[in-house]
């Protein structure tokens, strides 16, 4: 594939997004506004590899704007690795806070399927602290 032979549509369905979505990206400054052919948007292996970089930081739990602190990085030609580090610092705590409350809540439910009591006022399960 040359560079920005892609349309919307055909870049939206290999990166696996919507084409309002990368609408979205470009008004909210990830994705550079797109080359124009004949007024249809163009697209290359240079967005194809940003909404990859978008797609896994969402997935890894990081909000647009920390995406965009990854993809200010390869702009700058910086090596990304120190602001991919900071950025899993900040955001492990509280993944490791959610896990711990997911882990609570399974081992409540756990309990729950061997509730056999006829009111809150007799069950354990229902006792704060």
């Amino acid at each position: 594939m040359t560079d920005a032979t892609l349309t919307i549509g055909q870049c939206a369905e290999r990166a696996g997004v919507a084409t309002s979505t990368i609408r979205f990206y470009e008004r909210r400054g990830l994705l550079s506004p797109a080359e124009r052919v004949s007024g249809q948007r163009r697209y290359g292996d240079a967005e194809l590899r940003r909404l990859e970089v978008i797609s896994v930081a969402k997935d890894a739990g990081f909000t647009l704007d920390e995406a965009r602190v990854l993809l200010d990085a390869i702009d700058a030609g910086t090596p990304m690795g120190s602001a991919l580090r900071e950025l899993a610092d900040r955001r492990l705590p509280d993944v490791e806070a959610l896990i711990a409350r997911a882990e609570e809540m399974r081992d409540w439910l756990r309990h729950a399927q061997g509730c056999r009591c006829a009111s809150p006022d007799t069950c354990g399960l229902f006792t704060l602290g």
